[in-house]
């Protein structure tokens, strides 16, 4: 045995470099020439029907919008009943024949085989499964006071997709369908203070990397790694050191830094377009592709850069941090990289409805727009989501 490993090791690397050389220009131009023409003949959507968990807000509410427009029938999923009826009445005004609203929660497998099963017996068919639900931390890892306080984000981004996976399968290997997962560039551009985000995140890629190669032709998959994107998390919603949801628009500041947020319109009507063009992956903004290279090739390099930017000592204030600094530091700049509905923290009756849309289902108490339009009390520091308005 040590002896054919030997052999494997001296002869394996060179034959399969040699391999690849040859390979990579003639599969590079067949690649080329499908993708063409699947842009010239794109899956039509009309009357089909497309089940999207998180569809009360963020890039899971704009996805919805993109496949009403296509004429898909839909089934939109979160816990937000309310938000979640907003949505639905607007996709009907964009062009859905049909819209199905199933308040759930992802995290409960029970509740995952309610919403499949209510979808065949609406619609008798299934034909999209895009699995968006997700919600993040924000810490570094050593200043989590108790680590199972984070289940939550593993139960939600990683077991909220697999549940509705496998009760829907059989009804998608019928219509051939497809899984649309959106994990996130964090799956393999892992950023500091977001371990446990990070790794539901890469789960979910290798999960549905693997779930490819068993379905075969029977189900398409395809991957959307998105980087930072206008959403409940880049307002500032996440998980506290403490386990607590809070609104924290202080320290979203210094996580985004001056990384500049796109639009969630732009990167829903990117993943819909690419999963009806039937791409294996999508990554949006296109410009992330560099840094997945970098990663790939130089990652001691963005290893050192994000130390650099966003490690400090336990207890720095939020004003001391390194990205926090250069972002202030540049007059002007997050008016230009930040979306104004992230600005604000509020944005009636637009389709990003902000703070007040994201704290429905978590507060005891109700306030006032204004006094959410003030800002006054989640721009100063961190407000659990029970003292915000629903």
């Amino acid at each position: 045995m040590d002896l054919i490993t030997k052999f494997m090791n001296l002869f394996a690397p060179p034959t399969l470099l040699t391999a690849l050389f040859f390979l990579l220009p003639p599969l590079y131009f067949f690649k080329l020439f499908l993708s063409f023409l699947s842009s010239l003949f794109p899956e039509d959507m009309l009357h089909k029907v497309v089940l999207i968990t998180g569809a009360s807000s963020g890039i899971g509410e704009q996805m919805a919008y993109q496949y009403a427009k296509k004429g898909a029938c839909l089934v939109l999923v979160a816990r937000r009943e309310s938000s979640l009826l907003e949505v639905a009445k607007r996709a009907q005004e964009l062009g859905s024949p049909d819209v199905l609203v199933l308040p759930a929660d992802v995290a409960k497998p029970e509740e995952c085989r309610r919403f499949i099963d209510a979808t065949l017996s609406h619609f008798g068919r299934l034909d999209h499964l895009v699995n968006n639900a997700g919600i993040a931390n924000l810490c570094m890892f050593e200043e989590a006071e108790d680590v199972t306080n984070f289940m939550p984000v593993l139960d939600v981004n990683f077991w909220g997709s697999i549940y509705p996976t496998y009760f829907a399968l059989p009804h998608l290997k019928q219509t051939r369908g497809r899984i649309v997962v959106n994990s996130s560039s964090s799956g393999w551009l892992p950023m500091p203070r977001m371990s446990f985000y990070n790794a539901s995140k890469a789960a979910l890629i290798n999960f549905f990397e693997t779930l490819r190669i068993e379905f075969g032709h029977e189900i398409g998959i395809t991957i959307a790694t998105p980087g930072w994107i206008e959403s409940e998390m880049t307002q500032g919603k996440f998980l506290s050191k403490e386990g607590r949801m809070v609104v924290d628009q202080e320290l979203r500041d210094v996580q985004v830094g001056l990384f500049p947020v796109s639009y969630s319109e732009d990167c829903a009507k990117a993943i819909v377009n690419s999963a009806c063009r039937g791409d294996r992956y999508v990554i949006e903004p296109s410009w992330f592709k560099g840094l997945y290279l970098w990663r790939v090739f130089a990652p001691e390099v963005l290893d050192w850069l994000y130390h650099f930017v966003y490690v400090t000592k336990p207890g720095t204030p939020t004003s001391e941090m390194p990205s926090k600094i250069m972002l202030e530091a540049i007059s002007g700049a997050k008016e230009v990289l930040v979306p104004s509905s992230i600005l604000t923290g509020s944005n009636w009756p637009g389709t990003s409805r902000g703070l007040r849309r994201m704290c429905q289902g978590h507060c005891n108490q109700c306030m006032s727009r204004r006094a959410i339009r003030d800002r006054a009390m989640v721009v100063q520091g961190a407000v659990p989501m029970e003292s915000v308005c629903a």
